[in-house]
């Protein structure tokens, strides 16, 4: 009984966040397209932006403010029908080879097969945090809202307000964690077929080009780097994680629907599995 009320609590959570726009900033405003000649388009007013791949370029875009802690909600439809071989990339990063960077990427897959949802978090540089899950929802035919809740204590992944991955703090016991580079929200529609669908067995189909993913419904309820090394903030920015709710509410997907983990993956580390993956994640 307990997971059946789970499951209309994560549909009703599907349903509110995938209809509401109101009150997102507007593209034109907060974001510069920054490569695909032309393949990245504001429409609308400034309330739709898309990219578009074919086969001789993808296409991005990138925010005009730096980011230091605060929740980033976008709603993204993606690509239909045969996307295999393509990635549509969300993520914050900040610059340099010692940067921080906060991923989801969506791996697109052959007609009637489930896109994976790729999450990772660098510190400092260092990656290989990857956590995959299938979706309980077609994410092509409609917007859905994917966030990044980010705070000195916890990096939280959200889908349709739902938590699928919680990263914390654990800089007591000597891991690192991001906290104090600015970073930039970027997103890209590109071609990785070399290893996105079925690890680079699947090849892009250009027969099926242009691919086009959509965006609306940005919001940033964060502290806005400014000149001078500080922020300027709309609302304090706490440190807290998830209630109990929630906690079990991510620990259900988590059951569900996620594919890959690199906690429980000891034949790709030769020392060892990372020391956060001892602790609850």
């Amino acid at each position: 009984m307990a997971r059946r009320v789970s499951l209309l609590q994560l549909l009703l959570l599907g349903a509110l966040a995938a209809c509401s726009a109101a009150a997102a900033a507007s593209f034109d405003q907060e974001f510069d397209i920054t490569w695909g000649d032309g393949r990245g388009k504001i429409q609308d007013g400034g309330r739709l932006l898309t990219l578009t791949l074919d086969r001789t370029s993808g296409s991005g875009f990138q925010s005009r403010h730096e980011y230091l802690f605060g929740k980033i909600d976008m709603q993204l439809k993606l690509v239909p029908g045969n996307s295999a071989g393509t990635v549509t990339a969300y993520y914050l990063s900040s610059q340099g080879s010692a940067h921080d960077e906060i991923d989801f990427e969506f791996l697109g897959n052959v007609s009637g097969e489930p896109y994976t949802l790729h999450t990772n978090v660098f510190t400092q540089g260092q990656g290989q945090r990857e956590q995959q899950f299938r979706l309980w929802f077609d994410p092509t035919t409609d917007f859905h809202t994917y966030s990044i809740l980010w705070n000195p204590k916890h990096i939280i992944f959200m889908v349709d307000d739902l938590p699928i991955r919680d990263f914390r703090n654990l800089e007591s016991k000597g891991i690192a964690f991001p906290k104090s580079q600015p970073m930039r929200l970027y997103s890209s529609l590109w071609n990785a077929d070399d290893w996105a669908t079925q690890g680079g067995r699947v090849k892009t189909d250009w027969s099926h080009a242009p691919f086009s993913a959509s965006y609306r419904g940005f919001r940033a309820d964060a502290c806005v780097a400014v000149a001078g090394g500080g922020t300027r903030c709309g609302a304090a920015v706490g440190t807290e994680g998830l209630d109990l709710t929630l906690q079990q509410r991510m620990r259900w997907v988590q059951r569900k629907y996620m594919i890959y983990n690199y906690c429980t993956d000891p034949k790709r580390y030769q020392q060892g599995l990372p020391a956060e993956c001892s602790m609850q994640q």
